[in-house]
């Protein structure tokens, strides 16, 4: 990966703190880009403080992307100080539960953070890479954007939306030099996994562990770095003709099961 290289460019991602966002952060300030993380999350300081640690650079923002005007304050703010080139649209929430466990509150409450906050940054930066002369989104699928498991209603229902928008984006901004493309991760192994079974299975951890590392074809989870690593790769200049395309990173999972 280490032709690579974000030299000089400013990158935009949200939910950047912690766990698949926290990996593309790193990945990024290592392959020379300035990133501004947006995050509600005040332990993100520790993301950017490791950054800086390693000679990179990198921001915190706290911003709520589920509010439009924060989000168009904060992207503003930004384009002020530098010229904006790379937007990741990482943030999200996650719930268990079929459509009649999903109340009113818990579907507007992921519409607001999956769906919502990917349509508020778009919507304040793509005016910025246009101004800019082109640029990159990348928003944060999923597996279940395609295909269906159990008790996943609300969050597959957020996530397809997202998919939804990157298409419509990259084909309406195409000739602005905006390209956008979504990344579909399978189950990745982060703090919200451990949190999950610490909280679900607190007597059969190891057990837990395992099923949903062997529920991949490959036999374990992806890693942040895996991701990232993905990400880069359609942010750089090797990526020029891609646009419009959905990438599943997910060990086999959609296309491998027996």
């Amino acid at each position: 990966m280490s032709n690579f290289n974000l030299d000089r460019k400013t990158a935009v991602i949200t939910g950047g703190g912690s766990g698949i966002g926290k990996g593309i952060a790193l990945r990024f300030a290592s392959s020379g880009a300035v990133v501004y993380i947006l995050d509600i999350k005040e332990d993100t300081m520790e993301t950017v403080m490791e950054i800086e640690e390693m000679g990179g650079a990198a921001h915190w923002i706290s911003c709520d992307v589920s509010n439009h005007l924060e989000v168009s304050t904060t992207i503003d703010s930004i384009q002020k100080e530098r010229q904006i080139n790379l937007l990741i649209n990482n943030a999200g929430i996650g719930m268990v539960g079929n459509l009649t466990q999903t109340t009113e509150a818990d579907l507007d409450r992921l519409y607001r953070v999956n769906v919502k906050g990917v349509y508020n940054c778009m919507h304040a930066a793509i005016p910025h890479l246009k101004a800019n002369g082109g640029g990159v989104i990348i928003n944060m699928a999923s597996t279940l954007s395609t295909v269906a498991i159990k008790d996943r209603f609300a969050y597959s229902m957020t996530k397809g939306a997202v998919r939804a928008m990157t298409l419509s984006v990259a084909l309406d901004y195409i000739q602005d030099g905006i390209r956008c493309n979504c990344i579909a991760p399978g189950r990745i192994h982060t703090p919200f996994v451990d949190q999950f079974i610490a909280k679900n299975y607190p007597d059969q951890k190891e057990e837990m562990f395992h099923k949903l590392s062997v529920a991949q074809p490959i036999g374990r989870m992806g890693t942040p770095e895996e991701i990232a690593n993905l990400v880069v790769f359609l942010c750089s200049e090797e990526a020029s003709f891609i646009t419009g395309c959905e990438y599943p990173i997910d060990g086999g999972f959609l296309n491998l099961k027996p």
